[in-house]
């Protein structure tokens, strides 16, 4: 497969990356920015999938509105007429080559979710590990754009290997050091998931800049997450949420 050289440098930024230690939601996060870039895409999400609760977790998103990504989590993830059937396959997909978009177009998954944020055109990976989906990536066009090709596929199976090495370090990572954190305890708190991503980031100290970058947020919606996670847990200072957690912990 031939290679631009703008192609053949993002390619080489992505495993620069993917060389990286950088936790799971950075790792996918910054693959997704770049092939945004590389593949001439709008959108992207990418999420984890829990066998247990049989549900999609852990979103990172780019270019997605933060409350059409709740209708997702909450109904459209179990109304789904493409994933299930992309998520079986372990290489890169276009949508179309599972449903015709003549056909996609008429859903209520596309109609009520997808063209909500401008979403057209997809293609999906999922990376697995010994049988487990331990991340995907989902890369959308806007309708002005036109569908993915095989080619396009090519490309990202072509990083898909060293994408699932750098999630399989990330996660053992994670295991290793299993403190608790606040998606652990988010039911007990009635805080919803994407409160207890935000709770769990601003343990690191990161600025308010950092964090929207990083969650793909605007600062009054991050705002708006920080308010609901102090009233839920019924504390009021960022400096607070450490020893709360450890407080917890100790208790285990």
């Amino acid at each position: 497969m031939k290679l631009t050289e703008t192609e053949t440098e993002l390619i080489f930024s992505i495993m620069r990356d993917l060389s990286g230690a950088f936790d799971h939601c950075e790792v996918r996060r910054r693959v997704g920015q770049k092939m945004l870039d590389l593949l001439k895409a709008d959108y992207f999400a990418s999420y984890v999938w829990d066998d247990a609760e049989q549900r999609f977790v852990s979103c990172v998103q780019i270019n997605m509105s933060d409350d059409n990504l709740r209708r997702y989590e909450s109904y459209f993830q179990f109304n789904d007429p493409i994933t299930p059937t992309l998520q079986k396959r372990k290489k890169a997909t276009p949508v179309s080559e599972v449903m015709r978009h003549d056909r996609l177009v008429k859903t209520e998954f596309y109609n009520d979710f997808l063209k909500q944020d401008g979403l057209c055109y997809g293609m999906d990976f999922f990376a697995y590990d010994r049988g487990d989906n331990i991340g995907d990536l989902r890369i959308w066009r806007g309708a002005n754009r036109e569908d993915f090709t095989p080619r396009d596929a090519r490309i990202v199976d072509a990083v898909g290997p060293s994408l699932v090495n750098a999630l399989v370090r990330a996660r053992s990572s994670t295991q290793q050091t299993p403190s608790l954190r606040f998606a652990h305890i988010a039911d007990d708190l009635g805080l919803t998931v994407r409160e207890a991503e935000v709770a769990d980031l601003l343990i690191t100290g990161l600025s308010d800049d950092e964090l929207c970058a990083k969650l793909g947020f605007s600062k009054p919606t991050l705002r708006s997450h920080i308010a609901s996670i102090f009233r839920k847990s019924g504390l009021n200072r960022r400096t607070q949420l450490a020893p709360f957690l450890a407080e917890k912990n100790h208790h285990l």
